[in-house]
This record gives structure tokens, sequence and C-alpha cells, in this order.
């Protein structure tokens, strides 16, 4: 062959050596980036407080309606809504018309009893001189009887009069509710409602299989809405020992002291109650993968054979920047907390260093 043809070809071997080689580095290059990159941490069991949060509502402990046991006009409301009474406070004045019909009644019973006794005595004295029957001093006996109970009759009566006349609070507490005004025949509702505030009780509801750990004198932490992250102390007063057919669920009573009479009927609050400890798989917020579509949450568990697992956990308790699992994950796994976009099931994944 030609030494200058031969020459050529040659140089043109060695090119299409090179680039070649070239080649197969991107090829391998492109093929190592395409492995996801991840990082992960191992997690492990430890012991977790099992806290059950409720919804709640806040009762008086106690409810008075005070109305008058009589129709009768309004004369005076000297309360309104929200304000504190003590016991014994006046809180409403009626009409006295009637009162005075009473008195006289009373007066006029006071005035027969009066003859009648002094007739009986009469009759007594004229039959221990023979002047008399036993007959007789036997019919005045009756009627002496019959007019001791007609005053007393007449005094009930106007006792319940003036009860009816100037009202009370039977108890301290607040006022709920205010249903007339001066004026206003009294009705079949109450004039005013007073509530007892202190103590008030909260009503919240568990489940049953919560409640075998919830009994009767343990504490409770409330949170209500007004007040924001402040956290209220009260106990567990009553466990109701009958299942409600509709929710399948128990009621609960909590008693919150309420010293201070900032917590109010009808507010609505967040029971808090730890219904003991339990051995929980505990991991990062930042493994947990939330599936578009769906409520179902998953983690990436990293394999020994470098691939990942999409596993379905059950979370519990958000615990700050962790989660407690009731299901999924097992203890010493390897749980990947970023990368997550890139990945699927059985996919090899590199762990970044």
């Amino acid at each position: 062959m030609n030494k200058y043809f031969a020459y050529p070809l040659c140089l043109a071997a060695l090119a299409l050596t090179a680039c070649s080689g070239k080649d197969e580095k991107t090829a391998a290059a492109a093929k190592e980036e395409a492995v996801p990159v991840v990082k992960v941490e191992t997690v492990d069991s430890r012991v977790v407080d099992q806290l059950g949060t409720y919804t709640a509502s806040v009762e008086a402990q106690i409810i008075n309606n005070i109305s008058s046991s009589m129709p009768n006009r309004i004369k005076q409301i000297l309360v309104d809504e929200g304000q504190r009474v003590s016991a014994g406070q006046r809180v409403a004045v009626l009409d006295d018309v009637n009162t005075f019909s009473y008195e006289t009644q009373v007066n006029n019973a006071k005035a027969n009893l009066e003859n009648v006794q002094v007739n009986y005595n009469r009759a007594v004295e004229l039959f221990k001189i023979g002047g008399g029957t036993k007959q007789q001093v036997d019919a005045m006996e009756i009627q002496l009887i019959n007019a001791k109970n007609s005053l007393a009759q007449a005094q009930r009566t106007l006792r319940n009069a003036q009860e009816n006349t100037v009202l009370t609070s039977p108890i301290s507490g607040v006022v709920t509710a205010r249903n007339y005004d001066p004026g206003d025949m009294t009705g079949n509702l109450p004039i005013v409602t007073v509530a007892r505030i202190q103590p008030v009780k909260i009503v919240i509801n568990v489940t049953e299989s919560e409640l075998p750990r919830v009994h009767k004198g343990m504490p409770a932490a409330i949170k209500f809405d007004t007040y924001g992250d402040e956290s209220f102390q009260g106990t567990v007063t009553t466990v109701m020992p009958t299942v409600d057919p509709a929710s399948r669920t128990f009621g609960v009573e909590i008693t919150l002291a309420n010293a201070d009479g900032r917590v109010l009927p009808g507010m609505f609050g967040r029971v808090t109650l730890n219904l003991g400890k339990a051995e929980r798989v505990v991991v990062p917020d930042k493994a947990v993968v939330k599936q578009q579509g769906s409520g179902n949450q998953y983690i990436y568990v990293y394999n020994s054979d470098g691939t990942v697992s999409f596993n379905q956990v059950q979370l519990g308790q958000r615990l700050g920047s962790e989660y407690e699992l009731l299901s999924g994950v097992e203890p010493g796994s390897k749980v990947v907390v970023s990368g997550q976009a890139k990945l699927a099931n059985g996919i090899k994944v590199n762990i970044a260093k």
C-alpha cells in the first residue's frame, strides 16, 4: 500500500477510537446522574404519651330559671344579660296589686279566728258550770280548727304573692337570658335565667376503645379559642355508664373551677387527656409524603439492595417536627427525608454523602 495513502487511514482510526471512548464515558455519567440521590435517617421506637384530643362545649354547673308562679305584670327588671349576680340579689319587681287583697284576707282570717276562739272559750266555761253541753263544745272546737286552717292558708297565699312580687336569685352566677321588659305580663318563659359558672362543666365524648382509660379524677387540659394557647386545668368528674346509640360514644363531664369567671357557657374548647403510654416508631415530618387525590400518607424506606419501598403509614400524633406512627415502618428502618420528588416504588437510589 502506498505509504502516503495509509497514513490518513491511521489518523481516522485513531479519531474513531477516541470518540468512542468519550461517548462511553458520557453515557456512563448520564446513567449515574439518572439514579436519584436522597438523604435518609434511621428511625427507632420510643415511649410516647397517648394523648386524646376532643372538641368540647362549656355548660353551666347549675341553671336557675327565675319567674313568677302566677301571671303578673313586670314593674322592673334589675339585671341584664351578662351581668353577674349574687345569691339573694333582687332581679325583678312585679306589680303588687294582688298583695293588698291577700293582706286583707289574712286580716279577716285573723279576726275570724279571734272571734271563734272567744266563742270556744265561752262554750268551755259554760260546760264546766253545767250551762252548756259537750256537743256544743265539740262543735265550737271544729270551728276553731277550721279558723286556724283558714288563717294558715291565707298567710301562705300572702307569702307566695310577696315572693312573686320581688324575685331574687337563689344562686351566685351570671345572667344568661332576659326574656321580658318592664310592663310585660309574665308568660311561659322565665323572666331571667341565672347560671352558676364557678365551677363550669365541660362535656366531651370518648370512643368505646378509649373508655377503659378514662376515669373519674384524671386531669384534663383545656384550651379555648377565645384565649388562644392558654391552657386551663380541669378534672374528670363523671363518666357516663351508657353509650350514645347514634355516635357510639360515651359522655364524659369535666369540672373546671373557673375561679376568675373567664370561661362562660357556650364557649368552644378542646380537651386533651393523657390516656397512657405506648412504644411507637417516630419519624421526621419531612419523611411523610401525602398522596394527591387521597388522604393517604406514605414514607419511602431505603432497602439493603439500594432500592426504596413506598410504604403506606398511619400517622398518630404530631410531636413537634416529628410524627408518631401507628403502622407502616419498622424500628431501625432508614427513611428518605429529602429527594422524594424523583422517587417511585422499587427504584434504585444513591445516598447523599
